[in-house]
């Protein structure tokens, strides 16, 4: 992102309230938004010469013309290493990445050979995802990606084969119920072996912690009122329980985003035209707009009181005894 360019003037963190909800449904717009995966290579340089010259006095004030480097620049560079997120995982290309694996896992009447296979690329594009999107303070190993990768796979697989075995055996349940109920099977698998991707693939930052930074918040022209923003560089350490905070946020995010793409299409399905095409058209609709109100349920830089931290970082926090740490996506 913006932050990792040169510089010791801080960009401001949006042109939106990012302290509502609303403002980070249109921040996260931005960042979802696919035409910033036409950017060339030398657009997205251009743009960080732009924002650079910002950052180092050169450039006043924030035009329109910054305003969109700075969302291709954020939309398209992780935050922690300054380097391009691989293209189908960054969530500008999250809707055309998940299209063909949802719509996969939504086939009604599946056997169990195509419930594991739709289940086995679902996870591998969230490890991918997790992977490459994952506050990057504590790397998770090779090793340590393959187990986490294989667990969670054996999870989704459990849970959607459980279920559709479960299902039918119902006797309690009218015959419509139990057709709804099998349809929405694959979001119970999603959701539940999803948070637990983010679980296992970040799990070595809750070990090792993560890098906090003090922060403080000055209104100016570009930015509103009360808005934080990141004003030092120099970490202050790594937390624990910062990281179980952001992992945690993150890992029920993922079932958020999952909730409206994997249960919406199915039901309006039973009551329309059963043709592949119309489904793909579904879950591509219903992905690209609840995306942006998904990823804006809780903002990717998190602020916490120092003092909610580990004793080591009390009263070492900026403005306020607030300290932030990038939450990951």
């Amino acid at each position: 992102m913006s932050a990792s360019l040169p510089g010791t003037r801080e960009l401001p963190a949006s042109q939106y309230d990012l302290t509502t909800y609303l403002g980070r449904v249109r921040q996260c717009a931005d960042l979802s938004d696919p035409r910033t995966l036409f950017t060339s290579s030398v657009g997205l340089q251009n743009a960080k010469e732009l924002l650079t010259n910002y950052k180092l006095g050169q450039i006043q004030n924030m035009t329109p013309e910054l305003w969109q480097a700075k969302k291709v620049v954020d939309s398209t560079i992780h935050p922690d290493t300054g380097e391009p997120v691989l293209l189908p995982f960054r969530m500008s290309c999250y809707v055309f990445s998940n299209l063909i694996v949802t719509a996969g896992m939504l086939i009604p009447g599946m056997k169990w050979k195509g419930t594991l296979g739709w289940q086995i690329a679902n996870q591998s594009l969230n490890v991918a995802i997790n992977s490459a999107n994952a506050n990057k303070s504590a790397p998770l190993t090779t090793a340590g990606m393959i187990k986490s990768y294989l667990m969670a796979v054996s999870a989704s697989c459990s849970v959607a084969l459980g279920l559709n075995s479960i299902v039918p055996r119902l006797k309690s349940v009218s015959p419509s119920a139990k057709i709804i109920l099998g349809r929405l099977v694959p979001f119970a698998a999603v959701a539940s072996a999803g948070a637990l991707n983010v679980f296992l693939m970040r799990g070595e930052e809750i070990r090792q912690g993560i890098d906090v930074y003090p922060f403080t918040s000055e209104p100016n022209e570009t930015i509103h009122a009360g808005e934080e923003r990141l004003v030092a560089t120099t970490s202050l350490g790594k937390s624990q329980k910062a990281a179980t905070i952001a992992v945690s946020e993150t890992a029920i995010s993922r079932v958020v985003t999952s909730t409206p793409v994997m249960v919406i299409p199915p039901l309006l399905l039973l009551r329309f035209q059963k043709t592949a095409l119309l489904k793909k058209r579904l879950v591509f609709l219903t992905s690209a707009f609840a995306l942006p109100f998904a990823l804006g349920v809780f903002p990717q830089r998190l602020i916490v009181n120092s003092d909610s931290l580990e004793e080591r970082f009390h009263g070492r926090g900026g403005e306020n005894g607030q300290v932030a740490f990038n939450r990951g996506i």
